[in-house]
């Protein structure tokens, strides 16, 4: 059973933005340790209603009450200290944490705290983990940043040390944690609006991978160079994985992909043949995304048979390339990536798939990043037959960086391709209903509400 007794001085606990992914797991697991647990946000959704549904009583808006009968207020990094619940706390003198600080505490609740990072793959990676960790019975605790249909969420609460999480560079709130082991994925340009440069990025995973005890495990990719230098700063064991180098730990061979763009690969370790693998899900990327699961299950020593088969049951996590339906005999999916590296990797993924044309819907996310990154959203978007730009995303900012989705399209125009940029959903869907046609992959992208484009065409 994890160790509580840090917690035990919190007997009510106040969440601030409880319907956000990881403040509902952070919320379940401390109600079935036996808190109690209230919350509030801004508007009442399916996380909501399952809370209120588990005993967890959640209001939409604000419950000054609730604060003044908690020991403490814990609060999403959404909300501003002018919030009206946040200044209740503040007058009453209740200690308020921020969720990365709070989710720090519950990570040392446990012997045992599994860290997936990485600028993308981290939700995937970490499903595919919790998944093998389930599969082997070793009943664990998860946190990941989607839905996952193994978990009816995206949380669950073991009684085993095992706590598996999502670990997000973000603000640097991996600092936070308090890892035993950790994957790191990839590291690239991305989150400049807080990182401001590329040395920042490195900086902070450096500083992230110098948090494991010498009794831990870093496991990196190979394949990528700013991970590799990662190695030098670790205490603790490493473990390499590539699909280009024969010499790392774990290496994958003989990739092939079938019709649905789903791999099979042969892997070694340490030049020895290990087993194969099968994926029911698409792309070059996730064959990196299993290795990374694969490698690490091995070093808990997990059955190759458990790996193998709770690889080949996972269909992917919410959002990433999930079918939603057809239109027009045209297949409609719906993908979370916002990072031209993720585009890229989804449209590769698309390729190994049979089908007519491709029309990607891409909705920037956050004007920081579509204004830094402007060159490399078109180029990446360009490997898509059919372009349709909607409005940017502005999720926390404001737009004092003067950039639109025009400008996007305008750069894609500038580079040879047709890009279309329709500010409106339904003019987009009553545009895409009539262009589309039979065997045709529509893609709508992005990491804000383009997920809507899919329900509206298939209504």
């Amino acid at each position: 059973m994890p160790q509580i007794e840090e917690l035990k001085k919190y007997k009510n606990i106040h969440m601030i933005g409880i319907g956000g992914v990881s403040m509902s797991g952070i919320a379940a697991i401390l109600h079935n340790w036996g808190f109690h647990i209230t919350g509030s946000d801004w508007s009442q959704s399916d996380t909501t209603d399952k809370l209120n549904y588990m005993g967890i009583p959640v209001v939409i808006g604000h419950n000054i009450e609730n604060v003044k009968s908690a020991n403490v207020v814990v609060y999403s990094a959404a909300i501003k200290q002018d919030d009206p619940e946040m200044q209740t706390a503040q007058a009453y003198g209740i200690p308020t944490i921020e969720r990365a600080d709070f989710l720090g505490i519950l990570t040392r609740c446990f012997k045992d705290t599994i860290c997936i990072s990485g600028t993308h793959g981290k939700t995937t990676t970490t499903s595919m983990v919790s998944l093998c960790f389930l599969e082997a019975l070793l009943d664990p605790s998860i946190q990941v940043g989607a839905y996952l249909k193994a978990l009816d969420g995206n949380y669950r609460v073991g009684s085993s040390e095992h706590f598996i999480i999502e670990a997000c560079e973000y603000v640097e709130s991996f600092l936070k944690f308090s890892p035993k082991a950790e994957i790191v994925l990839n590291i690239d340009n991305d989150h400049l609006d807080y990182f401001k440069t590329f040395e920042n990025i490195k900086n902070a995973f450096v500083k992230y991978v110098k948090l494991l005890p010498k009794n831990g495990v870093l496991v990196v990719n190979g394949d990528d160079k700013n991970c590799l230098d990662l190695l030098q700063y670790a205490k603790c064991p490493s473990i390499t994985y590539s699909v280009t180098d024969s010499k790392m730990n774990f290496y994958a061979d003989n990739i092939i992909f079938d019709n649905n763009g789903f791999a099979c690969f042969d892997v070694y370790k340490d030049g020895e043949f290990y087993s194969s693998f099968s994926l029911s899900i698409p792309g070059k990327h996730n064959v990196f995304n299993a290795l990374a699961c694969i490698a690490l299950c091995d070093y808990y020593s997990i059955d190759k048979k458990y790996i193998s088969s709770a690889l080949a049951k996972f269909t992917g996590a919410h959002r990433r390339f999930e079918y939603k339906g057809k239109i027009n005999g045209a297949t409609i999916y719906d993908d979370y990536g916002h990072h031209p590296t993720e585009i890229t990797a989804t449209a590769n993924s698309l390729k190994n798939k049979k089908y007519n044309e491709s029309w990607v819907v891409f909705q920037p996310h956050t004007y920081s990043r579509t204004k830094n990154l402007l060159n490399d959203f078109a180029t990446a978007l360009m490997n898509f037959d059919h372009i349709v730009l909607l409005d940017i995303y502005a999720a926390r900012e404001v737009n004092t960086y003067n950039i639109s989705s025009k400008d996007l399209a305008d750069k894609i125009v500038s580079f040879g391709k047709d890009a279309i940029y329709l500010p409106n959903f339904d003019i987009c869907v009553s545009y895409l209903k009539n262009h589309v046609k039979e065997n045709d992959v529509i893609l709508t992208l992005g990491a804000g509400t383009v997920t809507e484009i899919g329900s509206l065409l298939l209504k």
